[in-house]
């Protein structure tokens, strides 16, 4: 300060490690005057290494690191920086006449650390460890930081903090790169809580002067705790179980790990059959399948924890819905007949509420409710019905049970073939159909191939036969009988022309009308002209002249009055009388 020379520098510099550091010596001489010396150092235990000196604008290079440079403005530059260049550097400025001047900077060297990684503790922890006895939680590693980072500890988001329950060992550990891995572990109790609690680390470093802070993702630990309390469950639920239905008993503790289950039921004066060969002891379920009214009773599940060897059970109510007895009754019992009635009851027993349906053969709903009457019996009704008896409360409960009606009576014909129009010679197909109770068996007049099928609880029969004079004549006879009685019908055959013949009449038909037609045309024409003129003396002269004896005239008389006179009538239509009609001439002169 005597001699006016002044150096100045920064104080602190701070690099990332691998970057570039620029240590800067600025100095100020008096008068302008030139420097004589300058000298870069660093300090090494109290004592200063010497890296440069400059002396008339000549650097001499004291070590061999080509990392160092100097720069045309004196300022010192390491290139590719490590931890281990984290040290105090010196510049001293000497001047003729001014003397000797010197600052120092501190280069701080820094590198972000990696993520930190977590771990927790793979066997898991018992609640019933001694407090003093504390176990590891987790373990938390920060790898290549430097300077060495500080690590804290979170359960649940809120800082731990060493405690006589909460312990956190740390180790530093500096890799050759000079970078520093900090491990942390943590150790505390637990308790059944803890099961659902969430730990982390997180990592506190610096860079350029800032603090800053990092945190791993979280993890669980396994807590092991002795079970409280067990539950034991029907599935599906008791109040829907039904004959029939596949059922499992689970059995659900709230300790880790599970304990032991056994399952038994209740049986006579109060003794308890062990199903656990029926169940997984391990799972908590027992399986009973196609279970039935039997499979009813008092369950109960029981736990045993191997590390306290403490018991707890359970038990629970197995209700299996059912249905039994359904019978139907029919009034009266005695054998039916065509146009009686008949009642149908139909009841059931079962622990819960029914309902009743009646359905016919052919599966279609016909009445609800116990009963079913049937009026005015024939051979068409139904022969079957089914009572269908249901839970409403239970979904899929239900029964039925099938009753015959048959109804009894003589055969009655209800479709021939007849008439029929065959021709002579030809195969023809004769039927005949018919319904009775008990069936009845039909039988033809004729010989031929028959051929009997049931249909809709009709009988049928068809008979295959030749068309023969004789049968074309008598016809054919369908007889259908059975124990109650006999029924007959005639089959007619009528003979059917062959189209030859009917072409031939309706030709001369139509040649007939023709002819008349054109004769009427020919003789309302010559009335027209008066060519047949009408005398009032009953006779008419055909033509004019006077009869020659040498021309033939025929006279033409007729008894039939009435119809000449409707031929003969006026050109004005009126009828002549009869007399002067009675005698008529036609001349057939030439």
């Amino acid at each position: 300060a005597a001699s006016g020379l002044e150096v100045s520098m920064p104080a602190v510099l701070e690099v990332e490690s691998g970057g570039t550091a620029r240590i800067e010596c600025n100095f100020h001489i008096p008068g302008n005057d030139s420097y004589s010396y300058i000298t870069w150092s660093y300090m090494d235990r109290g004592s200063l290494v010497r890296l440069y000196h400059i002396v008339a604008g000549e650097v001499q290079q004291e070590g061999t690191d080509s990392r160092l440079s100097v720069g045309e403005d004196w300022a010192l530059s390491i290139s590719r920086v490590t931890p281990q260049d984290a040290k105090t550097f010196v510049c001293q400025v000497g001047a003729a006449g001014h003397g000797v001047g010197e600052d120092r900077t501190e280069l701080r060297v820094y590198k972000v650390p990696e993520v930190p990684e977590i771990t927790a503790n793979p066997t898991g922890i018992s609640v019933q460890s001694r407090l003093s006895l504390l176990l590891q939680i987790a373990q938390c590693v920060s790898r290549n930081g430097f300077p060495a980072p500080n690590i804290t500890w979170h359960k649940n988001g809120t800082q731990l903090v060493e405690s006589a329950k909460v312990k956190i060992s740390v180790t530093r550990t500096r890799e050759s790169s000079g970078l520093y891995t900090v491990t942390s572990t943590l150790f505390a109790p637990v308790t059944r809580k803890d099961r659902h609690s969430l730990y982390h680390c997180t990592v506190h470093y610096r860079q350029q002067g800032q603090g800053r802070s990092m945190e791993s993702r979280r993890v669980n630990i396994t807590v092991f705790y002795p079970a409280e309390h067990v539950k034991l469950r029907v599935m599906p639920s008791s109040a829907l179980v039904k004959e029939g239905d596949d059922v499992k008993l689970v059995c659900e503790a709230d300790g880790n790990p599970a304990p032991v289950f056994s399952f038994y039921k209740r049986g006579l004066e109060d003794s308890w059959q062990d199903l656990s060969f029926l169940s997984d002891t391990s799972s908590g379920v027992l399986n009973l399948h196609d279970v039935n009214k039997n499979s009813s009773g008092l369950y109960k599940c029981q736990t045993l924890d191997l590390d306290d060897m403490r018991q707890l059970e359970k038990d629970v109510e197995l209700v299996v819905n059912y249905i039994e007895g359904v019978r139907v009754k029919m009034e009266p019992s005695s054998q039916l007949h065509e146009g009686d009635s008949v009642k149908l009851s139909c009841d059931a027993h079962s622990p819960v509420a029914l309902n009743y349906q009646w359905r016919d053969a052919k599966g279609e709903k016909v009445a609800d409710g116990k009963q079913l009457f049937l009026r005015n019996l024939t051979f068409e009704t139904s022969s079957h019905y089914s009572c269908r008896v249901l839970a409403p409360s239970v979904p899929g409960l239900e029964q039925s049970k099938q009753v015959a009606v048959a109804v009894h009576g003589k055969p009655r014909i209800v479709a021939v073939s007849s008439p029929l129009y065959v021709r002579q010679d030809e195969l023809v197909n004769l039927t005949c159909k018919a319904i009775a109770h008990p069936r009845p068996s039909v039988r033809w007049s004729v010989n031929g191939t028959t051929h009997e099928y049931v249909e809709n609880q009709h009988v049928g029969s068809n008979l295959t036969v030749r068309v023969s004079h004789d049968l074309l004549r008598a016809g054919a006879m369908c007889t259908v009988s059975n124990e109650l009685g006999v029924i007959e019908e005639h089959i007619q055959l009528l003979d059917q022309k062959s189209p030859e013949s009917k072409g031939v009449i309706i030709v001369a038909i139509i040649v007939c009308i023709l002819v008349v037609a054109v004769l009427g045309s020919v003789i309302y024409f010559l009335h027209k002209k008066g060519k047949i003129p009408c005398g009032r003396a009953g006779k008419q002269d055909i033509t004019k002249p006077e009869a020659r004896k040498d021309k033939i005239v025929v006279e033409v008389k007729s008894d039939k009055l009435s119809e000449e006179a409707g031929l003969l009538q006026g050109a004005n239509g009126d009828k002549r009388p009869a007399a002067d009609q009675s005698e008529k001439y036609i001349d057939l002169r030439n």
